[in-house]
């Protein structure tokens, strides 16, 4: 049995939670109290990050990582597309993503310009997504997992609009349709 070691607050977790739901496999989950790391979280990710993902003796930290390698272990429903290039897209929208969360992150500590920054981030993934209905090309998978955790609390945690972003709006709307992506914005709803 799998176990994640989670914090519903953090959207680097949602990520491995979404991607579980969407391969219905079965996991337990161990909360982590951001606010006050027990100690021995440190012997899971010597960071003392979450998510970390545990079977038996093996643990695998990193978001990014975890849904790689999620992809690769129960591989259906597939997540990243058959054709090489849009899983090479969907691979780089998932390398730049701190371009996003960057401002996102000063967005939320309140720093002066951050909204402006922010917005040009979501600029950025509107036009994207003006060109093709998801970021890794034409089918659903990893790199709109990897960005919807911080547009969803974007918009309903920090009450960021998406009115300018029509593209982004429609494609948030799509994502929601999914049963692992309501969830998700469940946990949002009760943060």
């Amino acid at each position: 049995m799998l176990t994640l070691y989670d914090a519903a607050r953090c959207p680097y977790c949602a990520r491995a939670r979404i991607v579980l739901a969407e391969k219905a496999v079965e996991y337990e989950t161990v909360e982590i109290d951001l606010a006050d790391r027990p100690a021995w979280i440190y012997e899971k990710n010597a960071t003392g990050r979450v998510p970390v993902l545990e079977e038996g003796d093996w643990l695998l930290p990193e978001s990014a990582v975890i849904m790689e390698y999620l992809e690769e272990r129960f591989p259906a429903p597939a997540l990243l597309a058959a054709d090489a290039a849009e899983r090479a897209l969907a691979r780089l929208w998932i390398f730049r993503h701190d371009d996003f969360t960057k401002p996102y992150y000063a967005l939320r500590r309140g720093e002066d310009g951050a909204a402006a920054r922010f917005d040009e981030q979501l600029t950025a993934l509107d036009a994207a997504l003006g060109e093709q209905p998801w970021l890794g090309g034409n089918e659903y998978g990893l790199a709109d997992i990897a960005y919807v955790p911080w547009v969803l609390r974007a918009r309903d945690s920090l009450g960021v609009s998406l009115d300018a972003h029509p593209a982004v709006d429609d494609w948030l709307a799509r994502l929601l349709e999914r049963p692992a992506v309501a969830a998700e914005a469940a946990v949002v709803a009760a943060l």
